[in-house]
């Protein structure tokens, strides 16, 4: 990814439960400061003279017991701890609670060019905040030609050949009361280890679609807000593929496939193209099916066992016939 600095972390667009509400009191000449890594870092232990593994390149987060002490500090006159703080070119203090440093500890600052952000926000919910917003922004990612819809509540990444009929296919479930996330180029990145959330990969297309035929069209306009959402997390890949007579296509669906994106496996589909088949139905029920499985139900596995009770109740049928001699 590109340099992730102060000023991208304080200029951040994050609405409602996800806001920081940072604000930048002091150090301004360290705001191109660049943060490399999620983790954050309480200095409590460095205030009082250890250093030993300090996280140096960590988000500094300091609370109602780090300004307890560094009040302490600065009525003892004893701010060697301090002075060494800065000298580890930390990328940032953080002050949570509304709290404002001391006047040592914004000389200080400013002195280093270390930046020193604020935020109303309690230290607990804010570093829970601060911690999703870093993960998004460090988060593994990769830019694909695929189109995301969401089907039932379930995030279908539709993949395929350029013409094989993706977005007609997308634009037919928007009629169907479902929702586009992405056509064309979709932005996934892995987040909390192991889940894929998708979105645009270019925010200023907004929710855009290109039919052959028809040209560039905005989802949102002719279908309403309804019919769209920024991203959604990626619970089943389909391919579509231009029907091949000499392919041999599952037709129970008991080996289930999985296809790996950014080093996680997501259950995978392979859905036919030709002429007569109607694609959009296929995709709901393969939607409804995954839900159903995330429930516990798996179809294929119950046809299978009652085909093997069957088969088992028949034998034992034509075993007893045999034994009486009928």
């Amino acid at each position: 990814m590109e340099q992730f600095t102060v000023l991208d972390l304080l200029d951040l667009d994050l609405k409602e439960n996800n806001d920081l509400g940072l604000v930048c009191i002091g150090g301004r000449s360290g705001l191109l400061r660049r943060i490399e890594t999620p983790e954050l870092n309480r200095p409590g232990l460095a205030l009082s003279g250890f250093f030993d593994l300090f996280g140096a390149q960590r988000i500094q987060i300091f609370g109602r017991g780090e300004q307890a002490y560094l009040e302490r500090l600065e009525q003892q006159e004893t701010l060697e701890s301090v002075e060494r703080l800065f000298q580890s070119s930390i990328p940032c203090c953080l002050f949570t609670h509304g709290l404002e440093p001391t006047p040592s500890f914004a000389r200080l600052a400013e002195i280093s060019g270390c930046p020193l952000l604020q935020t109303n926000l309690d230290t607990s919910e804010f570093t829970m905040r601060l911690i999703r917003a870093l993960g998004n922004v460090f988060a593994a990612r990769k830019t694909i030609h695929a189109t995301l819809v969401e089907v039932f509540g379930i995030g279908m990444l539709l993949l395929g050949e350029s013409g094989v009929g993706k977005s007609e296919a997308a634009l037919e479930l928007i009629e169907r009361g479902h929702r586009l996330v992405a056509d064309d180029a979709v932005e996934i990145r892995r987040v909390a280890g192991n889940i894929l959330m998708g979105q645009g990969a270019n925010p200023a297309l907004g929710h855009h679609m290109e039919i052959r035929g028809l040209g560039i069209i905005n989802i949102a306009h002719l279908s309403g807000v309804g019919s769209i959402r920024d991203k959604k997390q990626i619970q089943l890949i389909c391919r579509l593929e231009a029907w091949d007579a000499s392919k041999e296509y599952d037709r129970i669906g008991a080996d289930e496939q999985s296809y790996e994106i950014l080093g996680v496996a997501t259950p995978y589909i392979e859905v036919p193209v030709k002429p007569g088949r109607n694609i959009p139905i296929i995709i709901e029920t393969a939607a409804m099916n995954e839900r159903l499985k995330k429930m516990g139900y798996y179809s294929a596995r119950e046809f299978n066992q009652n085909v093997m009770r069957w088969l088992d109740s028949e034998n034992a049928r034509k075993a007893y016939l045999q034994k009486k001699g009928i």
